[in-house]
């Protein structure tokens, strides 16, 4: 279902570095965290989310995130984006 919502996203953003950057900007209407991420690089971008009031979805697999994202390889995160 989740993996869904990101496949028919129209405007998307991956990779925590621009994620972060768009949560910051109130661009982000809801962002997707693999359960499988390293911690260390998801944990600022979930407490930055709560703190802003974005939805934070947990997915299984970075992998499937990937693909959903149509990128070649695994995604620690992703947010569907209001543009």
């Amino acid at each position: 279902m989740s993996y869904e919502i990101v496949k028919q996203a129209k405007n998307k953003c991956v990779g925590t570095k621009k994620v972060t950057k768009t949560v910051e900007q109130g661009k982000a209407i809801e962002v997707f965290v693999s359960k499988d991420a390293d911690p260390r690089l998801t944990i600022n971008l979930v407490a930055l989310c709560t703190q802003m009031g974005v939805p934070v979805t947990y997915v299984d697999s970075m992998k499937m995130l990937g693909k959903a994202c149509g990128i070649e390889v695994g995604a620690a995160v992703a947010a569907v984006v209001n543009e």
